[in-house]
């Protein structure tokens, strides 16, 4: 954002709410909503939270110990961005685009327009500070989450090599990547979750203005029906193989989620300022979906490991029956294979690591074969990447991988929230 630029003979702005209920205090558009937006969702906020449902009129806090978008209830829609910084940035242009944001994410995610002067307020001789495509649209339980990635300590960038954590390398190489340079990486991402796809994108597309001259957009991903829950008061929804996915997810009720998703001071010596942060794991994951669908249903059931209708483990049950990789049948043979996607993800073939899932189903179209070009866009939270690492080896073996190949990539550290009157990232440069 910029500061304002009232021309002689402007009119002033009547009204800068998307729902026409809550206005603007103060002046000077960095500031004002890094300071002034803190307590409006409070309320909306709660309930939300204790409900586990996001609905249009849900409204989280921008400012909190953590980010909002990691354990708040998933919603139904997705706008992530990836973005690199300008080769001539310097270290004040990357924390004025971090304060930027934080002032414009914090407008938003209250359902208010971007700026001073939203989209029709500045007169009609300047660009609006808003795009304008979300007027009248409610907040949507919209979050907007940042990232920094590893390329930001490069040393000669900004400065900043002794701040990298010494677990914020690019994720290595993994058996059946396929990963295409165009949606693999990026020096910052954003995450912005909504139950509105409008007010989604509406939040990457005013977030991408805003980083004009600073950062460009590396690659972008829209999502839709989200593929895990984060709360016990949400259903488990279908991924688009036609099976529930993440059943067994953490949840914001869960007492090991703290331990598995929040990064400690104490876990990196050189990174004591991601501490209440996380780090953040995008695989873009296509599914060859005209392969799985003429497989047949008792071949898919083995190769996830529960039944397709339930969702509960081939060992019986119902969907949230413990899993028992240790059942045979009548043959003795095991009921849930060695090679099967539910056994090779348990944490108890995993030295106990769990992820908190985030993930959205995506259609892209269809490829030049006709072929649909769909599958996942997976996102997970943790502590310590070497928890996606540790998972995503013991995958190698996956009879899964026959149907789906990983396309894209990315890795960033989550920075805590930000304090009322500061802005995401600030302890990076404290």
């Amino acid at each position: 954002m910029t500061p304002d630029a009232r021309q002689p003979g402007d009119a002033p702005r009547p009204d800068i709410s998307r729902r026409g209920v809550l206005g603007l205090i103060g002046a000077g558009a960095a500031g004002l909503a890094v300071g002034g937006a803190a307590g409006a969702g409070i309320a909306l906020a709660a309930t939300s939270r204790a409900t586990g449902v996001v609905s249009a009129t849900s409204e989280y806090p921008f400012f909190g110990a953590h980010q909002s978008g990691i354990l708040t209830p998933v919603q139904d829609r997705l706008h992530f961005a990836a973005f690199d910084l300008a080769s001539d940035a310097t270290r004040d242009d990357l924390i004025s685009l971090l304060q930027d944001w934080s002032a414009a994410a914090a407008q938003m995610m209250q359902g208010l327009e971007v700026g001073e002067t939203g989209a029709t307020g500045g007169g009609p001789n300047r660009p609006p500070e808003d795009t304008g495509e979300a007027i009248g649209l409610p907040p949507s339980g919209l979050t907007i989450t940042v990232g920094v990635g590893p390329g930001v300590f490069d040393a000669g960038r900004f400065g900043l090599e002794s701040r990298r954590p010494a677990l914020l390398e690019p994720l290595p190489r993994f058996s059946g990547d396929a990963l295409s340079v165009e949606v693999t990486g990026g020096d910052l991402c954003i995450q912005a979750c909504a139950e509105d796809p409008q007010v989604a994108v509406h939040a990457i597309r005013n977030l991408s203005r805003i980083a004009f001259g600073r950062a460009a957009l590396r690659w972008s991903q829209l999502g839709f029906g989200r593929t895990s829950s984060t709360s016990t008061d949400q259903v488990t929804a279908r991924n688009l193989m036609g099976f529930k996915d993440g059943t067994a997810n953490l949840t914001s009720q869960d007492p090991s989620t703290a331990e598995a998703v929040w990064v400690s001071a104490s876990d990196d010596a050189g990174a004591d300022w991601l501490a209440g942060g996380s780090y953040l794991v995008a695989r873009k994951i296509r599914m060859l979906i005209e392969a799985w669908d003429r497989a047949q249903l008792s071949e898919q059931e083995l190769i996830i490991g529960r039944d397709k209708a339930e969702g509960a483990p081939l060992t019986g049950g119902t969907e949230f029956s413990p899993v028992d990789l240790t059942g045979t049948g009548p043959s003795g043979a095991l009921l849930i294979p060695e090679q099967s996607h539910v056994r090779l993800a348990h944490p108890t073939m995993n030295n106990g690591a769990q992820l908190l899932r985030r993930g959205f189903n995506y259609v892209d179209g269809n490829d030049e074969l006709g072929r649909l070009n769909a599958g996942l866009f997976f996102i997970s939270y943790q502590r310590s990447p070497e928890q996606f690492i540790q998972v995503q080896r013991n995958l190698a073996t996956d009879t899964l991988n026959e149907y789906i190949k990983h396309v894209g990539s990315g890795i960033w550290a989550v920075p805590p929230g930000a304090s009322p009157g500061g802005w995401v990232g600030e302890t990076l440069f404290a």
